[in-house]
């Protein structure tokens, strides 16, 4: 243990409450216990473990199966009898081969290129073609450019077509590309917007339901896509690329629950969960290797707390969250039965960084209850604030579309999008202060909500839901995903 996190500790333990205050209902000693076994136990050493050991845990690889063996073996380490992997079957599976691209004309120059998820390979030769650029998609628009891209590789333009907000233009997008292929376009690139050819941006385009993309997709430098625009100023524009991917059929995949039965009898329970699927650009230490150790830790320390807490705790570490939220939508459908027992949801999924408090998914009821909560506990972390941002990115969103109060860690993340489903995305990014800071806010906050006198907030109806998400203009996208009926 550093004598900085020692030193830090010890503040910390000074400034946490001494004795209960108005609001929640939970044991001070607990409180304590649960920061003190944060700090000094061993969770950076299993970040440092997936990491490093496991590396890239695309669902449905044996990296993956290999991570959720071992967080089973981990749960039941810490005492917990309930733990088991529930399965659920993702319609295909993908794992990226090698790709290659060049420009042919007007000049031969090597570009970067990445394959976009779950899409197919080229044919073996590769596929080349003139270049044609397409920043409009709505239908009208290309089916008035429906000469000019037939039989074209055809470059996105990003800024233009996703002016509106991607979400607002996904449903275009979902119509684009069997319409692309219907018009015989070999290749459609999306070009990265981050500097020095770093790939990563645009290879994980979320399409939502498992399957294989209708046509080869493909992630281009920003520099490679800026010079081939500033060469199509002058003429025609030629290039070849190859992709070869290993593509399979349905195969089963696997959610790992571990449940802290709670002292009460009335059947509730709460939810702590992460992914533990990564994409497969680099080894998820921060998304979400750091989420994942957060939720094992908080189930170690509430688990070896001398009471259990009132109501039953679910910690779940969810599987293909990277290819469109799978895990957990398919849990909120296996377990619809059980959902009116459900009485919170708290996500960890926003990788390490300075806590602030929790994203709440428009519930200001929400945050209004969970004010005390940061006043009384979370103040000595800066876990004090609220926003009421709501997004469908991450595993907590399926549960509050059915009404439940969800709760998602939210810490600063200034710099996370400079690795996000990089090759950076590594154990060494990780500051081990801030990441203990954050897990003791998720368990914290999981020990408070457990052991409430009454449910931290009410659910809400469709139409309150539907609200929600007209507020956030959230609507067209979901029910182009799939996951919601006005």
């Amino acid at each position: 243990m550093k004598s900085g996190l020692l030193f830090s500790l010890a503040l910390l333990g000074a400034s946490l409450p001494t004795h209960a205050q108005s609001g929640p209902a939970a044991s001070d000693a607990a409180v304590h216990s649960i920061v003190a076994g944060v700090f000094t136990g061993n969770s950076m050493a299993q970040l440092e473990h997936m990491a490093d050991t496991f590396g890239a845990r695309l669902a449905a690889t044996p990296g993956y199966d290999d991570a959720a063996n071992w967080a089973a073996a981990q749960f039941r380490s810490y005492g917990i009898d309930d733990v088991r992997q529930e399965s659920l079957t993702v319609p295909s599976t993908w794992q990226r081969g090698t790709a290659s691209a060049e420009l042919v004309a007007p000049l031969r120059r090597a570009l970067h290129l990445q394959s976009v998820g779950w899409a197919p390979s080229t044919p073996p030769a590769g596929a080349e073609g003139a270049v044609v650029i397409v920043s409009d998609l709505a239908p009208k628009a290309l089916d008035a450019r429906a000469d000019a891209i037939r039989g074209h590789i055809v470059l996105l333009d990003t800024d233009k077509a996703f002016a509106a907000g991607f979400n607002q233009t996904y449903a275009d997008l979902k119509a684009v590309y069997p319409r692309l292929r219907s018009l015989g376009v070999p290749l459609l690139i999306l070009p990265d917007a981050v500097s020095n050819n770093v790939l990563g941006d645009w290879t994980d385009v979320d399409n939502g339901d498992g399957f294989i993309q209708p046509l080869p997709m493909a992630e281009l430098g920003m520099e490679d896509a800026l010079l081939i625009r500033r060469l199509l100023n002058h003429g025609p524009v030629r290039l070849h690329a190859a992709i070869q991917n290993t593509i399979g059929g349905p195969a089963p995949v696997r959610n790992v629950v571990a449940e802290l039965h709670g002292s009460s009898n009335n059947g509730e329970w709460i939810v702590v969960s992460g992914h533990l699927d990564t994409w497969d650009m680099a080894t998820g230490a921060q998304d979400n290797g750091s989420g994942v150790a957060m939720v094992l830790d908080t189930a170690r320390v509430i688990a070896a707390l001398p009471a259990r807490p009132l109501r039953s705790i679910r910690f779940i570490l969810f599987t293909g969250e990277e290819p469109g939220v799978l895990g957990s939508r398919t849990y909120v459908r296996q377990h619809a039965g059980e959902l009116d027992h459900c009485v919170a949801v708290l996500n960890s999924d926003n990788g390490v960084g300075h806590p602030k408090g929790w994203k709440v998914a428009g519930r200001q009821d929400l945050a209004d209850a969970l004010a005390p909560i940061e006043k009384t506990y979370l103040a000595p972390f800066g876990a004090t604030a609220t926003s009421l941002e709501t997004t469908f990115d991450t595993d907590h969103a399926p549960f509050y579309l059915h009404g439940i109060p969800a709760m998602d860690l939210w810490v600063d993340m200034a710099h996370y999008q400079d690795i996000h489903h990089k090759s950076s995305d590594t154990f060494d990014k990780i500051d081990e202060l801030t990441f203990h800071a954050d897990t003791a806010v998720l368990a914290i906050g999981a020990y408070i909500v457990a052991n409430l006198p009454h449910p931290i907030a009410p659910h809400i109806d469709h139409a309150a839901v539907a609200e929600i998400l007209k507020q956030a203009n959230l609507t067209g996208y979901l029910v182009a995903h799939g996951d919601w009926e006005p």
